[in-house]
């Protein structure tokens, strides 16, 4: 069996999932993939599930009734990962903003160079992100600025989606206190990483806007990450993310 497993939320991905998954096992690497998919109207399940008799045993689906959110699918392939134990546990786009070139790296950040979660970044070595307009790019840029100034973090990109965890970590997380549901997700899971004081290092890599399919960011996105983190800096005073 794979020690890695490779959590892919999907919503409307039917032009994307196929070709990602064979650009994932091109890899030298053995990798397994669960697709959590929010009952897509364009398919995006079926095609995942004729990938699933192309690749068998190593694409698992889980169809849920609707868009529950980002942090909710996430939890759920968390869950499911560690019931498997998977050793290392990756969370990754379906739309090729996050290249699978990039696996291997974050994989070996954790394996062999004693990461406990590895962070694919677009900001550690500067500004690496393709086709987003300027004023994309200084929201998100600022925005991680922001959230570093608010919680004390020393991660150059808190909002990244491109992660590998160790499974350990995740299981000394109490994962039902994750409240975020959007991507402030992505905020909350670095910041319960680094109070437990695992270990976090950044991977550099290029992050691609998505070629096909429409982007799901939104302004009330933007808000949940605006005046969430302050909430969740301030709970962090009276909480712990331990798992009991």
């Amino acid at each position: 069996m794979s020690k890695c497993l490779i959590i892919i939320p999907t919503y409307n991905e039917s032009s994307n999932i196929e070709d990602l998954l064979r650009e994932i096992f091109k890899l030298e690497q053995e990798n397994h993939v669960l697709v959590i998919d929010d009952n897509s109207p364009d398919g995006t399940a079926t095609r995942v599930e004729i990938c699933m008799d192309i690749y068998p045993g190593k694409v698992h689906l889980i169809k849920r009734a609707g868009k529950l959110g980002l942090g909710t699918a996430y939890i759920e392939g968390f869950r499911w990962a560690l019931e498997k134990n998977y050793e290392f546990i990756f969370e990754m786009d379906a739309d090729f903003s996050h290249d699978p070139c990039y696996l291997p790296a974050l994989r070996k950040a954790c394996e062999k160079d004693g990461a406990d979660l590895a962070i694919g970044s677009r900001y550690v070595t500067g500004v690496n992100v393709v086709n987003w307009p300027l004023g994309r790019i200084l929201m998100s840029y600022f925005a991680s600025t922001y959230v570093r100034l608010i919680t004390g973090m020393k991660v150059r990109d808190t909002t990244a989606g491109f992660k590998c965890y160790r499974a350990g970590v995740l299981k000394a997380i109490n994962l039902s206190a994750i409240e975020f549901r959007g991507y402030a997700f992505q905020i909350e899971m670095k910041f319960a990483v680094w109070q437990l004081g695992f270990k976090v290092v950044e991977i550099p890599i290029i992050f691609t806007e998505r070629k096909h399919g429409s982007s799901k960011m939104s302004g009330g996105i933007f808000n949940e990450a605006l005046w969430g983190v302050i909430i969740m800096k301030f709970r962090s005073f009276f909480r712990t993310y331990r798992a009991v």
